[in-house]
């Protein structure tokens, strides 16, 4: 069975729809995203509406921000969570639809395991809220605590940087793996990117597409401009989560 992971779609319409139809045209069987649906971008309605098809999904920290009592947000982040809550009240398609997407943000689990395999947001240390960031393989002691907890493999989002973890505290960036790691015994932490606001200086969507013994990296080009103009329509959402978009950053 052949699996797409997506993560921090952070209600990219634009972004997410390409994506979907990217992996239409793989071979796969089943998606499985690993949070933040929601945050930062204009459309969480529409992106909360498709992500619920999804065969699993996790709880990130801006799905579980919008839920509950926003705790270490910077004020653009924060002001983005209640105008998101905002349009989540609202509700498109009437009280019914919106019950729904509440109930289901509500009922996210905060990890996912299968035999060897966990899929987490942040870390397998702490699913929802820890960055893991290609720096930190220079700190033994967080790497170690983060490998001790894992079977096999570890499927994260978060930090928006695609790449991977190996046990022997190096980070591969999909470029230096010709954008598909084959999995060995050892342990691996993958980070599979970000499809709504990519961070590595890519300014295309990023998803993977999990295969028996490897994962590959997928970049997808989507209408910016159109998400971008979208936010800075929107008084509530700073320009620069726009700007941003158009820089990769």
């Amino acid at each position: 069975m052949t699996t797409a992971l997506i993560s921090d779609v952070h209600s990219n319409l634009e972004a997410l729809t390409a994506v979907l139809s990217h992996i239409r045209a793989q071979d796969v069987t089943q998606i499985y995203c690993l949070g933040d649906i929601i945050g930062y971008g204009p459309n969480p309605r529409e992106c909360v509406d498709r992500i619920r098809r999804c065969q699993v999904t996790v709880m990130g920290n801006h799905d579980q921000a919008v839920l509950f009592d926003p705790d270490g947000f910077n004020p653009v982040a924060l002001k983005a969570i209640y105008w998101t809550r905002e349009q989540l009240d609202e509700g498109g398609g009437g009280p019914s639809a919106a019950n729904r997407r509440w109930d289901f943000l509500g009922e996210l689990p905060p990890k996912y395991q299968e035999p060897g395999r966990l899929f987490v947001h942040g870390s397998s240390r702490e699913p929802t809220n820890e960055y893991v960031f290609p720096e930190d393989i220079y700190n033994r002691r967080k790497m170690d605590a983060l490998f001790e907890r894992i079977d096999h493999l570890c499927f994260q989002g978060h930090t928006h940087i695609p790449g991977i973890f190996t046990a022997d505290n190096q980070f591969i960036t999909p470029e230096e793996c010709d954008h598909e790691f084959r999995f060995t015994d050892d342990k691996a932490m993958i980070n599979v990117g970000s499809v709504g606001q990519p961070r590595d200086g890519d300014t295309r969507a990023c998803y993977c597409v999990l295969k028996k013994e490897s994962v590959v990296f997928h970049r997808v080009d989507y209408d910016k401009d159109a998400t971008a103009k979208k936010i800075y329509s929107q008084g509530e959402l700073d320009n620069m989560l726009g700007d941003r978009l158009l820089e990769g950053r």
